[in-house]
């Protein structure tokens, strides 16, 4: 019976102690505490107060380095399909169409030869690493500040940045079809149009003899005089 009664007399104590804990905080927290950035020196230094912020009316300013939701500025983007081999978990999903002729340039510059039918980023499967920002060579991908995208439907955290709607992309696909169709008629009816021309072997002229360019002279021996 002893073990019984000890182990409710326990947690009768550890109950007083944690309630405690708790109006102590609750006591304290009468003086407001004012608003500052996670990055200020003393911000972890603050003991007593509202730690609670009242969101979204209050918000702690976020890092400027930080990892939030992805954007993609399709007006400097090349559809180079990088950001899709160095991400880790497969959250970036491209299909690229290939352009007649030059699309554009980006604001650096760059042209840009390739239409972007599909440019989906799922922020649900996108671990926040970053690398993807890192390899754009255009840095048309980058991490906003906005990190509060909460929804109710997983599926709407899938972004879509697309420059073609589908009757756009079908239709700039048939007319690279048709362009490669064209250039290949074009190739095959330039080999009809030859002439056969049979090849012109020459006949290897004989070779003059080989003369060296000196002659060695070799000195008789001296005979040994008669005695």
């Amino acid at each position: 019976m002893k073990p019984y009664f000890q182990a409710i007399w326990d947690g009768i104590q550890s109950t007083r102690k944690g309630m405690a804990l708790t109006w102590k905080h609750a006591w304290a927290a009468r003086n407001q505490r004012s608003i500052q950035n996670v990055q200020d020196p003393d911000y972890f230094n603050q003991k007593a107060g509202i730690v609670t912020l009242q969101y979204p009316e209050q918000q702690i300013p976020t890092p400027v380095n930080g990892r939030y939701q992805l954007h993609n500025e399709m007006d400097d983007c090349i559809v180079c399909d990088k950001c899709v081999k160095v991400c880790p978990v497969d959250c970036i999903e491209i299909d690229p169409i290939k352009a007649t002729g030059l699309v554009g340039t980006t604001s650096d510059g760059s042209p840009i030869r390739l239409y972007a039918a599909k440019f989906d980023i799922d922020m649900s499967k996108c671990c926040f690493c970053g690398l993807c920002t890192t390899v754009c060579p255009t840095e048309c991908l980058t991490m906003t500040s906005e990190y509060d995208f909460s929804v109710f439907d997983v599926k709407e955290h899938n972004f879509e940045f697309a420059n073609l709607t589908p009757e756009q992309a079908a239709e700039k696909r048939a007319l690279y079809e048709q362009f490669v169709a064209e250039k290949e008629a074009l190739k095959e009816a330039a080999k009809t149009a030859e002439p056969a021309i049979e090849p012109t072997v020459e006949k290897p002229t004989a070779k003059p003899a080989f003369k060296p360019a000196f002659k060695h002279s070799f000195k008789p021996k001296p005979k040994p005089d008669a005695e």
